[in-house]
């Protein structure tokens, strides 16, 4: 084992040794990109501050040298033939889905986005929107709706609210009726100044977003709710992420207990463990369920609802952004409210009764027997097949065929190529980690405390993953997996140094106009310098509301109360100098 890997370390560094005398492209998004470090002739080698290991945030198997959010890992090119597979399920996040053209075809009835780079421009953080316009490249939000006095989602939409529908139906939430105002913040209340103590000043701002009543197209409609914004996080090193063990991630969480207030929803702290709750379980009985048996640890999303990723984050995404089907979701991402409002407008049943008769036509599953009575109930029975409804409506969905026939509109081996890029989405090396002031801004970073929660380094376990049903049935028909070992379909990255820079612990920063709940995951900071580089932006935290790392890193002292204020109040009293290197230290890794 040693001898591979330092085999791929010389590898990797023959790669860099190549781009110094040629440019590459980065074929995914047209744009030249040269080499991370082409005339660091220290690349990858040990200094006083910084180990070798530092330079491959990713691990031997999960670091790119390419600068670039969308490269695949050396664990996707050190297998024969899996790289014509992420190329594949690559395609998938890149291109529109369409209502009926293989191989993106099911969008809809309604959606949130059209295509998933959409919302992850060039694969990284979205960027922050005066508007909210689901059209509209690089708006990363999703809609946060709830109810303010217990924090649960309003029942009257999707989770992931979707603002778009194809005709003649309405999109739930009529997007042009939805505000977005950015208020500036005149003083923190945790009491320090707008101005740094040698007399530099820096600007908070925080978005305010209303949706009247009016812009739902929902029976009922809603009442009591608050709305938040969140936006998506880079995709690369993920895989990474899913495979630190479960105890790993737990034994962190019992040791910040010790010093600060826990999820209670998450952690138990009589027992000094995780509950229950904190572990995911697919409520599919037959097409991808635990059995029984506690699933994986969540630790995906700002809020940590979802456990693995062949079951959570992208693998959910994929499915209920676009409302595209699959053998292990094949119901519709809406809800009752919705479809009850659709089956009582009379411009889309008329519209049907216009459009629908055709056999070809997109409308004429829901054409019925061409009455208005007869459209109204089919409407309903369609746009109802949802997930909150799908036992009682899974059967009937299938027996009329609706809406597409009873046929997943993603295939198992379309998804499973799709999980294979996801999985093996490699982290950009680090740069500049011989510069001084890099060296600099990481011993600061530790003193000051930031490291507590941003904690820089962890070890993967052996990544003997979580495979789905779909997968697997997808390796069966192919006799892909003789042996019993799904694990080896995937891109695994076992034992594996990896520096992500976050606890996967979730805290609360008491920041104005917070995120549902108060309780954000810890996000990791691997490869955001490259940000503006890749994606022309650098919006920070949850909501896009800090603009540059300053600001970012001033939000965490906005109130006492946050578990970082003590770490933020000692970056507001550094000089600038080691301000700038801190920031510096940030952009590097």
């Amino acid at each position: 084992m040693k001898r591979d890997l330092r085999f791929t370390r010389l590898a990797l560094m023959a790669m860099v040794a190549m781009f110094t005398m040629t440019s590459c492209t980065d074929d995914d998004n047209g744009t030249e990109l040269g080499p991370l470090v082409p005339e660091d002739v220290e690349f990858g080698k040990a200094n006083d501050t910084f180990s070798a290991e530092e330079w491959f945030p990713g691990g031997e198997l999960g670091t790119t040298t390419k600068a670039s959010y969308s490269a695949p890992a050396p664990a996707v090119e050190n297998i024969r033939g899996m790289e014509s597979d992420f190329n594949t399920g690559e395609d998938f996040f890149e291109h529109l889905y369409t209502f009926d053209v293989a191989p993106r075809k099911g969008l809809g009835p309604a959606w949130v986005r059209n295509s998933c780079i959409a919302c992850h421009p060039n694969y990284g953080h979205g960027k922050r929107q005066t508007e909210y316009r689901a059209n509209t490249i690089g708006n990363g939000y999703l809609l946060v709706i709830y109810h303010p006095d217990n924090n649960a989602y309003i029942s009257e939409v999707t989770g992931m609210p979707q603002t778009a529908a194809m005709s003649p139906f309405k999109a739930p939430i009529d997007e042009s009726q939805i505000q977005i105002d950015w208020k500036t913040v005149n003083e923190m209340e945790s009491g320090l100044a707008m101005t740094f103590p040698d007399g530099e000043s820096y600007e908070l701002i925080y978005p305010e977003v209303r949706i009247p009543q009016s812009a739902f197209n929902t029976n009922p409609k809603p009442d009591n709710y608050d709305v938040r914004l969140e936006s998506t996080i880079g995709v690369y090193g993920t895989g990474l992420l899913d495979a630190i063990a479960d105890e790993d991630i737990e034994a962190q969480w019992k040791s910040e207990s010790r010093f600060v207030e826990l999820n209670p929803a998450m952690w138990d702290k009589e027992a000094g463990s995780f509950k229950a709750s904190a572990y995911y379980s697919a409520p599919y009985n037959n097409t991808g369920s635990f059995h029984g048996t506690r699933g994986p640890l969540k630790r995906f999303t700002y809020a940590m609802t979802r456990g693995t990723l062949q079951d959570g984050a992208g693998a959910n995404a994929i499915w209920n952004i676009t409302n595209v089907t699959r053998s292990d979701r094949h119901w519709l991402y809406t809800t009752a409210a919705w479809a009850k409002a659709q089956s009582e407008d009379p411009e889309v049943i008329k519209y049907i009764k216009e459009h629908g008769e055709s056999m070809v036509s997109m409308l004429h599953p829901y054409y019925a027997d061409g009455t208005d009575e007869g459209i109204s109930a089919r409407i309903y029975e369609i746009l109802s097949a949802s997930s909150i409804g799908f036992k009682d409506t899974f059967e009937k969905f299938l027996l009329n065929g609706a809406p597409y026939n009873g046929e997943e509109e993603m295939n198992d081996k379309q998804y499973y190529q799709f999980m294979v890029w996801h999985r093996g989405l490699a982290v950009p090396a680090a740069r500049n980690l011989n510069n001084e002031a890099v060296k600099r801004g990481k011993k600061l970073f530790s003193e000051i405390g930031c490291a507590q929660c941003h904690r820089p380094s962890w070890k993967t376990g052996a990544d003997n993953m979580w495979v789905d049903a779909s997968i697997k049935a997808y390796a069966d028909a192919n006799r892909l997996a003789a042996d019993g070992d799904y694990t080896k379909l995937l891109p695994k990255y076992a034992n594996q140094t990896i520096w992500p820079y976050t606890d996967m612990v979730q805290h609360r920063l008491f920041m104005k106009n917070d995120i549902r709940t108060g309780w954000c995951r810890t996000t990791p900071l691997w490869g955001r310098g490259l940000s503006r580089q890749l994606t022309g932006a650098d919006d920070r935290l949850h909501d896009c509301r800090a603009r540059t790392l300053i600001e970012a890193i001033m939000w965490h002292g906005y109130s006492k109360q946050s578990d970082a204020y003590r770490a933020t109040e000692k970056f507001y009293n550094l000089p600038k100098a080691d301000r700038n290197a801190v920031v510096k230290f940030l952009e590097s890794i």
